[in-house]
């Protein structure tokens, strides 16, 4: 029998799928863009189906054969709306797991208070659970605060406060006391909670062996990292929008994000049980300072499996660059650059390729940052989300505010921006050998929408001179350096 995963794209589904491999399942993963798992290293060890989750038509296919089913679907940052549409999908799911004949459901949701008004992205997991629970196919929903891991939202919002602030003014919810626990044991249980008594249908709250207030964590992160204890003033003035526009000013998790993260830590979330633990005979856990040194080990080693930024951006076009040369639809606009040079294929392969994130933009650092600000200011992903990997993406990837599309190693990287924009971008770096020299080939391409697309291109026309001219010069001088300093590039 087979095991479905939904939300292998995301930051947890991606971490999951090899984690099922390795316990010996046949994993089936359902994607509405199949080609972003493409790069995955465990790519050719699964099956993909491409569907959605509120289509029941595109999961009967899915769903055929599936013993289990995991359910990681939700829509964190998904604007106005979003509550219902992530009910619907849910009870969508569970209908077509049942006319399936799927035995059970496993749903990753979010821990919160028994009373009290929620903040409302916690209280649609809250929602989503129930449903799950109250459908036709028994269900296992675990409950989780606060997970540290490389690479997630909330580790990464811990990282960059404490990083950047040695004295903050924060918000209340610094004293609120939450129960944390490590990626690491998240995936175990989820694993192992595909083992527990056939029929089993309730709720489970987990968590790690610590119960933390959020400044609690900030010290223990400020300890695990080596720097010095930080000064935190609590403010009881900042309201949960406030909060999110603080956290998404200071880290690179946009306040879209940041902000349903913040309203939650407005409650305290401590386990009120731990019957999981008892039911597997797994009370096994890392403590939060084992949890933190092991996430800033996998940063340091470059070795982050998936980020918070894995997940497709809510609205964020998805639409694939037109291939057809006479496409119809509508105005293409293109700058094309290209430049002869010394450097070897690879060596120019190597700077393609590690663009973005620390190494930058090579051109005019200033305007690559105004364009992230007011991408920010507008409710966008800004231009910090930085990159998973240092030196090697793969598709799918976020890297700023573009994702990756297509990567052919050594030959083509596709970006599509990811930005607010009236229309839709994309950037292509390319490398060839021509006539026995290598070229660097760049090309940015634009699909406005209606006259205020038309507008954008022509206002920024005059730029691009200075912005894609001074990036193709600069990207060819970095790989003529690399022969010579024999380094990563910079």
């Amino acid at each position: 029998m087979t095991v479905l995963v939904t939300g292998a794209t995301g930051y947890i589904g991606g971490r999951l799928v090899p984690e099922l491999l390795a316990a010996g399942r046949r994993v089936r993963c359902l994607a509405r863009s199949p080609e972003r798992l493409r790069d995955h290293p465990w790519r050719e060890s699964v099956e993909v189906v491409q569907g959605d989750v509120l289509d029941a038509a595109s999961l009967r296919p899915a769903l055929q054969g599936v013993r289990t089913a995991y359910y990681l679907v939700h829509s964190m940052g998904g604007g106005s709306g979003f509550a219902e549409e992530d009910a619907r999908a849910a009870r969508t799911f569970a209908h077509a797991a049942a006319e399936a004949g799927v035995e059970r459901i496993v749903y990753l949701g979010g821990l919160a208070p028994e009373r009290g008004p929620l903040s409302p992205h916690l209280a649609s997991r809250r929602r989503v659970g129930r449903i799950l629970l109250d459908g036709p196919v028994p269900a296992v929903v675990l409950q989780a605060a606060v997970i540290l891991g490389s690479g997630s939202a909330s580790f990464e919002m811990l990282r960059y406060l404490t990083e950047r602030l040695p004295v903050m003014v924060a918000p209340r919810w610094v004293r609120t006391r939450v129960q944390p626990i490590a990626v690491r044991d998240v995936l175990r249980l989820l694993v192992r909670a595909d083992g527990l008594p056939p029929g089993t249908d309730r709720a489970y709250d987990v968590g790690g062996p610590d119960v933390l207030t959020y400044a609690d964590m900030i010290q223990r992160f400020a300890r695990a990292a080596g720097i010095g204890r930080r000064l935190i003033l609590p403010v009881p003035v900042l309201t949960p929008r406030l909060s999110g526009l603080w956290v998404g000013l200071v880290t690179p998790v946009p306040a879209a994000v940041a902000r349903p993260l913040a309203e939650s830590l407005r409650h305290e979330v401590v386990c009120r049980e731990d019957d999981l633990a008892d039911a597997l005979q797994d009370h096994e856990r890392l403590d939060t300072d084992a949890a933190l040194r092991l996430a800033l080990q996998r940063i340091g080693e470059a070795d982050v499996a998936t980020r918070w930024s894995s997940a497709s951006w809510p609205k964020a076009p998805s639409d694939p660059l037109p291939t057809d040369p006479g496409w119809a639809g509508g105005s293409l606009y293109t700058d094309t650059r290209e430049r002869a040079t010394r450097a070897s294929p690879e060596a120019l392969w190597r700077v393609v390729e590690g663009i973005g994130g620390e190494n930058g933009w090579y051109s005019w650092p200033l305007a690559w940052a105004a364009r992230g600000w007011i991408d920010r200011a507008v409710g966008g992903v800004g231009l910090r989300r930085g990159r998973r990997d240092p030196r090697r993406l793969r598709v799918g990837d976020s890297l700023d505010f573009w994702r990756v599309e297509e990567i052919e190693p050594g030959r083509l990287l596709r970006l599509r921006a990811e930005m607010r924009l009236p229309g839709l971008a994309w950037l292509e770096l390319g490398t060839e050998v021509r006539d026995g020299r290598t070229r660097y080939r760049q090309r940015a391409l634009f699909h406005p929408r209606g006259l205020a697309g038309q507008l954008y291109w022509w206002s920024v026309r005059p730029f691009h001179g200075i912005v894609f001219g001074s990036m193709a010069r600069n990207i060819v001088r970095a790989a003529e350096r690399e022969p010579r300093t024999g380094g990563e590039p910079r």
